[in-house]
């Protein structure tokens, strides 16, 4: 294991001594960033798809977006892309977290590399409860089912059998961990943002609590309820408010603001949220874990923590993974916002270059 800091003096020196590519950008390369103003998804339908429970499902949507620039091999298959994964909340939008490191002569250079962000199994507006209306006739999914679904969408659509690397955020993260140790010949490399190899502690509590405040309200009738949980679903969004960021930062604000931040958190889950979405993915959090087989991972793995996230903070999640995966390596930063501190990953623009100039 290689253990990288953004406050690592030897290891930046070192980085920056062989990383001068912004030298040569012009101005237009320089601030190019991802306009999510001309965010357009595009939409796929899987023709089936069967479940690790053996249930299936045939005609299932999936939203994707893409940026860059493919390369194909002598056989037709593209040989550079790298995929992202979304957060627990997010879709294939969530790109624009990263969109600082997008671009030409950027970690993530659109010239040399096709990039494809896709909204995962059981979240809108891919296949979920709510989208193929099915509400709780929708079959259980686990971490793995969610990679297996994005491996039969890439061979579908790009008749893509390998990819370059796999960058997964939070959630993301999971799914890229499972993906690297279920197929290890299926990457080059791994990046895990602000993620973990299993759900427990805290994390497990309250993605337990979120389901409890859903599943007590009276309409909700075993997830065949008829019209939205909008006081239940409020409510288990705000339950994960105190933790987005990091403790810092919330005495900062003033109580009134703290007040503000909280009814856009149950406004969000009011206007956007189905209960049955939120309940099985959920679910499939709670049961994940892959300690076991963490060891199978053969990508070369760059771990991303920040010192202040509260879900996954590095002591115990990040360093100790990092210690199970071999040759892996890891950067630990500060960020004043937290778990979602991937917003300032512009910090670690040289390190993550470093890291990925191998793969270009």
């Amino acid at each position: 294991m290689v253990f990288i800091s953004s406050n690592n003096n030897i290891i930046n020196n070192n980085i920056n001594n062989n990383n001068n590519n912004n030298n040569n950008l012009s101005d237009d390369e320089s601030n190019y960033k991802i306009n999510m103003d001309d965010f357009s998804p595009e939409y796929f339908e899987l023709e089936s798809f069967n479940f690790s429970s053996g249930k299936k499902l045939k005609s299932l949507p999936v939203e994707y977006f893409t940026i860059g620039t493919p390369i194909l091999d002598d056989q037709r298959h593209i040989n550079n892309a790298i995929i992202f994964l979304h957060g627990w909340g997010g879709d294939c939008g969530s790109i624009r977290r990263i969109n600082e490191i997008i671009g030409p002569k950027k970690p993530l250079d659109t010239k040399k590399f096709f990039i494809i962000s896709i909204t995962t199994l059981g979240s809108p507006n891919s296949a979920s409860p709510s989208v193929m209306n099915l509400g709780s006739k929708f079959p259980d999914y686990s971490i793995e089912d969610m990679v297996k679904f994005q491996i039969d969408f890439l061979k579908s659509k790009f008749n893509i059998i390998h990819v370059k690397g796999i960058i997964g955020n939070s959630m993301g993260g999971f799914e890229a961990l499972t993906w690297a140790a279920k197929y290890p010949e299926y990457m080059d490399f791994l990046i895990s943002l602000v993620s973990t190899y299993k759900v427990a502690g805290h994390n497990y509590a309250l993605f337990k609590f979120m389901n409890r405040i859903i599943e007590s309200d009276c309409e909700y009738n075993n997830g065949n309820y008829s019209k939205p949980l909008k006081k239940s679903l409020a409510l288990a969004n705000e339950s994960m408010y105190p933790f987005g960021l990091s403790k810092e930062y919330y005495y900062t604000l003033d109580n009134n603001e703290i007040d503000d931040y909280m009814k856009e958190m149950r406004d969000e889950a009011i206007e956007e949220w189905d209960a049955n979405d939120v309940v099985y993915r959920n679910n499939a959090s709670t049961s994940y874990n892959i300690e076991d087989i963490i060891s199978n991972i053969k990508a070369k793995t760059l771990i991303v923590a920040i010192n202040q996230d509260q879900y996954f903070p590095p002591d115990l999640d990040a360093i100790p993974m990092s210690e199970k995966i071999k040759n892996s390596e890891i950067i630990i930063y500060d960020s004043m916002m937290g778990h979602i501190g991937t917003h300032e990953i512009i910090k670690i623009e040289n390190e993550l270059e470093y890291f990925l100039k191998q793969f270009k």
